[in-house]
């Protein structure tokens, strides 16, 4: 790739993990290896493309069936793959499960440069989306109490963490990294984050300032236009800490994300760095590797790392 032996060359001083040891070694990772982890704790599965979605969808169903049937809460933090709610919330009105239990947090939500957290609804919002496309989805009959789904919001944010654990943590958390190996919008090399990590660590819920490589990343997504709009992504976000993720229960980390189902994927390197580099701020998903971790790679995201000439420069 890149740093052959007659022209090597520093990383940008931008890109957060500058460790070009590592980064070699990381990138010739194979698909054929990417399941082998040194903590037995963090279990590795590959699955076909399409199967991604279900994998988080099962569990979440699952959990929501049994708390049902044991008449106890469940507690789970969730991210925005809005169009999977709408399955999840097909599923619990096809099985009549009650979700009188579930206590929601969202796991993030944009804020402008001020740090004023957007509201439930602006249509871009994570908030918005997980209301229109699981909340409001599900039977009126079936769903949980409106106050039992907690989005951030300027009043709640620097006592979210506290309400998480007020819960007893959450039974699950699920989440996938960013460009920039953010976990939520927990990036690298912004001010509100500690480097050191033990201190990050313990770090809980905040607003935070977002990573250019996090803005550049959403621009691409479908809520942004696809466009590569930057200017259309706010540049703050409010998010879950570093503490939430490691106090789950429970944690699934999902790495499958192309651009608009084609082969080409900034995740296919981010991933190998996060679930195979060192545990560090600067990488901050890899904070998965020092917990019990489902880890699922799609056969893009694990696919081997080489040169494609044939297809573009």
């Amino acid at each position: 790739m890149g740093n052959v032996a007659d022209f090597k060359f520093e990383p940008g001083k931008w890109i957060p993990f500058r460790d070009t040891k590592e980064i070699e070694r990381v990138r010739g990772i194979k698909r054929a290896d990417i399941t082998k982890h040194p903590n037995p704790n963090v279990r590795i599965r590959v699955v076909p493309d399409a199967d991604l979605v279900w994998h988080f969808i099962g569990d979440m169903v699952t959990r929501l069936r049994d708390s049902d049937l044991q008449d106890k809460p469940v507690v789970l933090i969730m991210p925005n793959p809005c169009h999977a709610y709408r399955f999840a919330a097909m599923l619990v009105n096809r099985m009549r499960i009650n979700c009188r239990n579930l206590h929601i947090f969202a796991m993030d939500e944009w804020a402008d440069q001020d740090g004023r957290i957007a509201p439930e609804t602006w249509p871009c919002g994570f908030g918005h989306a997980l209301l229109k496309h699981f909340y409001f989805n599900i039977d009126e009959a079936l769903r949980p109490p409106r106050k039992q789904v907690t989005l951030f919001t300027n009043k709640n944010v620097n006592d979210y963490s506290k309400m998480i654990a007020g819960m007893g943590g959450a039974d699950a958390c699920y989440s996938g990294p960013g460009w920039a190996g953010h976990v939520a919008f927990v990036d690298p090399d912004v001010p509100e984050w500690s480097k050191n990590v033990e201190e990050w660590k313990k770090q809980p819920a905040r607003v935070c300032t977002l990573h250019p490589l996090t803005i550049a990343q959403n621009s691409l997504h479908g809520y942004f236009g696809m466009s590569g709009d930057l200017a259309a992504v706010p540049p703050k976000a409010a998010s879950i800490g570093p503490a939430d993720v490691v106090g789950a229960k429970y944690r699934m980390d999902q790495h499958g994300l192309t651009t608009m189902g084609t082969f080409s994927s900034w995740q296919r390197m981010t991933s190998r760095l996060v679930i195979h580099g060192p545990v560090t701020p600067q990488l901050p998903t890899s904070i998965v590797q020092t917990v019990p971790t489902d880890v699922i790679f799609t056969e893009s995201a694990a696919a081997d790392i080489e040169p494609h000439w044939n297809l573009e420069y």
